[in-house]
């Protein structure tokens, strides 16, 4: 069974969510062709969100890292009735220790995740990160912990 990780950008453009979709599938179809899957997910919006629905479709299980018990007020409130029936899809759910949805709960969560799975995804533009726990952080702790790091960013391609 292989652990995938993903970290990733919010507030993806639609055409950049649709080819960042078609790149995950594609990545997920050469994973299962190996063995059986597992995702880990913080199932934010963006990033998060298209993996893990990517997962469940390749019929793999899904593992949901909670960074703090604030996290889904703090996601914008049109990405709340997606995490809800992902959550709901969760094989597993793991509950970070954290009240408010901070920077350092983030990362708490991210290195969580890195930690306990075999290779990580990173949707990312190769940018520094935008705050503490951004995707640009969690790419650098899994490289430094030897983890397989694999960037899905479309050519050409932006965000907010």
């Amino acid at each position: 069974m292989t652990r995938i990780a993903i970290t990733g950008h919010r507030g993806l453009p639609p055409q950049v969510e649709a080819d960042i979709s078609r790149t995950l599938d594609d990545f997920l179809d050469q994973q299962t062709a190996s063995g059986p899957i597992v995702g880990l997910s913080c199932l934010a919006d963006g990033a998060d969100q298209l993996f893990a629905e990517a997962v469940l479709a390749h019929g793999g299980g899904l593992d949901v890292i909670i960074p703090a018990r604030q996290y889904r007020a703090g996601l914008p409130r049109e990405s709340h009735e997606r995490y809800d029936q992902l959550m709901e899809q969760a094989t597993t759910v793991h509950r970070c220790d954290h009240d408010a949805s901070t920077s350092q709960a983030h990362m708490d969560a991210s290195t969580f995740m890195v930690d306990h799975a075999d290779i990580l995804v990173a949707v990312w533009d190769g940018q520094p990160a935008r705050a503490h726990g951004g995707t640009a952080d969690v790419v650098a702790y899994a490289r430094r912990s030897g983890k397989p790091v694999v960037v899905v960013w479309p050519v050409g391609a932006t965000r907010d």
